[in-house]
């Protein structure tokens, strides 16, 4: 049996390590160095950098152990342990100098996620959990929103970059939220979103266009603390589904109702 509790602080570590790694760039980088691996998908060296430090250290963790990259630098698939990486989740934020991106890192064992890390790099906050562990942002144990509706709700969402055809229908969620809520924020990094939701920050959180590596740390971390989190069917094939929709139970419930009217 692993030792998740050491290997989640060795993470924990090697994130805080990459993270430095990331804000030193931080300083000088322009938006001469961009690179486009699509409509509106923007990388830079930071991201590779960053995610082949990631994987050199995790090899030495788990050298057993498969990985699941955004930036591609290492992908192979084993049948047992997999890690589920995101480098610098809010490229596009670390590009233009707003200050929220994290790095997220997350474990899979046989398809079923047992640990995460999101470490969000500005406000040097790291949030962790393993399997049958709390859920804790820089040793504390953190706690969901306590919220009971979504009147006393601040929902985290993210907008589309690519695959408008759906933006009209995403469009009358927003108009919806926008009157039932204490109001919408976009953040910019869905493993911050995440995040935030699973400490109590926001009450909910609904995307749609996300990858596995968008979502697998702080989903795992959210799950922990009681979380609920689905696609937009309600199926828990949200790691491989592009969807999420997650919150405390009771917020949950209604917002899920209201992409339910229009998705």
């Amino acid at each position: 049996m692993l030792d998740l509790q050491k290997i989640c602080l060795q993470v924990c570590e090697l994130s805080l390590s990459v993270g430095e790694f990331i804000r030193k760039e931080s300083q000088t980088f322009t938006q001469s160095q961009t690179e486009y691996k699509g409509l509106n998908d923007l990388v830079s060296f930071v991201d590779k950098s960053a995610e082949e430090q990631i994987v050199k250290k995790l090899k030495s963790i788990l050298p057993e152990s498969g990985f699941i990259t955004e930036e591609k630098t290492e992908t192979i698939i084993k049948e047992d342990y997999n890690w589920i990486i995101d480098p610098l989740d809010g490229t596009t934020n670390f590009i233009h100098g707003i200050p929220t991106y994290s790095v997220s890192i997350a474990l899979q064992f046989r398809g079923k996620l047992v640990l995460g890390v999101v470490y969000e790099v500005v406000r040097d906050e790291c949030f962790y959990s393993y399997e049958n562990a709390s859920a804790f942002l820089n040793k504390k144990v953190i706690k969901i929103s306590s919220a009971t509706s979504l009147n006393q709700s601040l929902i985290a969402t993210g907008f589309p970059y690519y695959q408008f055809e759906k933006m009209d229908n995403y469009l009358e969620i927003l108009k919806e939220l926008m009157q039932k809520t204490h109001g919408l924020r976009r953040i910019g990094s869905a493993a911050v979103d995440l995040a935030y939701t699973a400490c109590g920050r926001f009450d909910g959180y609904f995307e749609y266009n996300l990858n596995s590596w968008d979502v697998a740390g702080g989903a795992f971390i959210l799950q922990q603390v009681g979380g609920i989190i689905t696609d937009f069917s309600g199926s828990s094939n949200y790691i491989d589904s592009r969807e999420i929709i997650c919150g405390n139970p009771k917020v949950y419930q209604e917002l899920k109702s209201v992409i339910d009217k229009y998705w």
